[in-house]
């Protein structure tokens, strides 16, 4: 199993980093990335503290833990730079918070998004245009298929966008609680769900994470 999309109580998730990536190894996760909700206020804290976390897990349990962040509701002119200034901090995994159907996140947001070269996945990002999704791909940006609640509104749109733009796709938990963490079954439904056939989502499901793992740079296994 991976997920690059998760949540600790460093933003609005309930769990510390370390318990979180023990019970998502306990579901049978083979690497994750912890990616809490960051501000220009708190990314260095968040980034500071996952990086020592996930480092720490990683070194001791049997998977690999990856420090990230989400950048959420961010002004959008802020976006690029602070996805730069995160990696900058150690930041593996970069997502930024998309234009979701159910938040009122700022217009704009998504495209601000596509068009960073620091920027590795869009989370759930609602209805992306199609020129949106073009961009994602030049820029070898993952557009999310979100297993979370409300975010996989738009799951279909997105899947049907991106091939038609070329974009990668990846499926993500968006964990904020123990019970939000992925198996093989409800990964599966999800990614059926979205519109996908068997064979779709198997690649989904297995070969899109190690692509995106190519992209940032961790070599894996």
């Amino acid at each position: 199993m991976y997920d690059f999309h998760t949540h600790t109580f460093l933003s609005d998730g309930v769990l510390a980093p370390t318990e979180l990536i023990r019970r998502a190894l306990h579901n049978g996760y083979r690497v994750m990335a912890v990616t809490d909700h960051v501000g220009p206020g708190n990314l260095e804290f968040v980034i500071k503290t996952l990086v020592k976390d996930c480092a720490a897990a990683s070194k001791r349990w049997d998977i690999l833990a990856l420090p990230g962040v989400e950048i959420t509701y961010a002004p959008k002119e802020d976006i690029d730079e602070m996805a730069r200034d995160a990696r900058a901090l150690g930041a593996k995994m970069v997502n930024v918070h998309g234009e979701t159907v159910v938040e009122p996140v700022e217009p704009g947001t998504n495209h601000a998004a596509v068009s960073s070269n620091h920027v590795d996945v869009l989370a759930h990002p609602g209805l992306i245009t199609l020129e949106e999704a073009r961009m994602a791909a030049d820029n070898g940006i993952f557009l999310e298929v979100s297993a979370r609640k409300g975010h996989g509104f738009a799951n279909g749109h997105v899947v049907r966008t991106a091939a038609e733009a070329g974009a990668r796709i990846v499926l993500d938990s968006d964990a904020h609680a123990p019970e939000d963490l992925l198996t093989p079954d409800f990964a599966m439904k999800v990614a059926r769900g979205a519109g996908l056939n068997d064979n779709e989502a198997n690649r989904l499901l297995q070969s899109a994470p190690l692509d995106l793992l190519k992209k940032v740079g961790v070599d894996y296994p």
